[in-house]
C-alpha cells in the first residue's frame, strides 16, 4: 500500500476532507489520534491507506484500516475514534455511492447469475466492514495515481470508480448494497426518506410524512429506522442538526445563535444544552477552540 500512501499524501494537502479532480472522490487526512466522539458519516465507501478508525453504532464496534474498508449504505450519525502513529498521518480514500451506477452494476450482476444471487441475501445494515482483496487494492492504487492528473481523472476516473464499486459488490458482505437498490427492501425505502431528511433537516419534520415517503406505516417506519440507524427519527434529526452546527462553528466561525437558527433551533438555550450533552462541551467552547 506504500504507493497508495504516497499518492494520497500528495492529494491531501491539508487536514480534513480534500476534494480531488474527480467528482464524488475525496481524500481525508488526520495528523493526530482522537478519542471517541460523535461524527456524522455520509453515504459512501472509505478505503484506508494508513492509520485506523473504530466506529461505534448502537455499541457495536466496526474497525477499518488498510486491511478492511468501510461501506455506509446510508448517512449515519455514529461515534468514532482515530488511531494515528507519530509521523504517519491517517489517510483514506472516500468514494460517494453513485446510485445510478450501483443500479447498473447490480442489474449486470443479476443478468450473469450465481454471483449476483449469492450477494443478494436480505440485509438491511446501514454500514458494514469487509476485507480488502488484492484485486480491489490494485484498482484503488491505480485510481489514486490517476487522481494526481486532472486530464487522467477526466479520461480514466469514471471507469476506475466503476471498477472499485464492482469489486466491492463482489465482496462477501455486500448484501446491503444490493438491498439499497432493490425494490421494496426496507433499506431502499428508508433511503428515499432519509435523502429528504438531509435536505430539510432545518425544518419542522413530520414523521408521518417521512413514513409515507418510505411507503411504510408510522410504526413500521420507526421500527426499521431504529434498527438500521440505532436512533429514532427524532434523535437522528437532532444529531444531524448538532453536527451541522458544529461544522458552522468550527469551519466558518458562525456565532452560536446564528448556528442554532440555521440548523432549525428556535431556542438558543435548548441548542446549547443539547449541544453540550451530545459533544461534551459547549458551542461557545467549540467556537473559541
Amino acid at each position: 500500500m506504500s504507493s497508495l500512501v504516497d499518492n494520497l499524501s500528495v492529494l491531501a494537502a491539508k487536514e480534513g476532507y480534500n476534494r480531488t479532480a474527480l467528482s464524488g472522490v475525496g481524500v481525508f487526512r488526520s495528523d493526530s489520534s482522537s478519542a471517541r466522539e460523535p461524527l456524522c458519516y455520509s453515504q459512501g465507501v472509505i478505503i484506508m491507506a494508513q492509520g485506523s478508525k473504530r466506529v461505534y453504532l448502537d455499541e457495536q464496534a466496526y474497525d477499518y484500516n488498510p486491511d478492511n474498508y468501510l461501506v455506509l449504505t446510508l448517512p449515519l450519525p455514529a461515534e468514532c475514534e482515530t488511531l494515528v502513529e507519530p509521523g504517519k498521518p491517517m489517510l483514506s480514500l472516500i468514494l460517494d455511492i453513485d446510485i445510478t451506477l450501483l443500479n447498473e452494476l447490480v442489474r449486470l450482476f443479476d443478468e450473469h447469475g450465481p454471483l449476483g444471487q449469492r450477494a443478494r441475501q436480505p440485509d438491511n445494515k446501514g454500514l458494514y466492514v469487509s476485507q480488502c482483496t488484492d484485486e480491489l487494492s490494485c484498482v484503488v492504487e491505480r485510481l489514486a495515481q490517476v487522481l494526481r492528473s486532472p486530464m487522467e481523472s477526466a479520461v480514466l476516473g469514471a471507469g476506475l470508480k466503476r471498477e472499485v464499486l464492482f469489486h466491492i459488490l463482489k465482496g462477501p458482505n455486500a448484501a446491503p448494497l444490493f438491498a439499497l437498490v432493490s425494490h421494496n427492501t426496507h433499506l431502499a425505502r428508508l433511503e428515499r426518506a432519509m435523502k429528504y431528511l438531509h435536505e430539510h433537516y432545518d425544518q419542522n419534520l413530520d414523521v408521518e410524512q417521512l413514513a409515507a415517503m418510505a411507503n411504510m406505516s408510522p410504526s413500521s417506519f420507526h421500527r426499521n429506522f431504529r434498527q438500521i440507524t440505532a436512533s429514532s427519527p427524532i434523535q437522528y434529526v437532532k444529531k444531524i442538526r448538532l453536527t451541522r452546527a458544529r461544522e458552522l462553528l468550527m469551519d466558518q466561525g458562525v456565532k452560536v445563535k446564528q448556528a442554532a437558527a440555521r440548523v432549525g433551533y428556535e431556542s438558543p438555550t435548548q441548542f446549547s444544552r443539547e449541544f453540550k450533552r451530545y459533544f461534551g462541551h459547549s458551542p461557545q467552547e467549540t467556537l473559541s477552540a
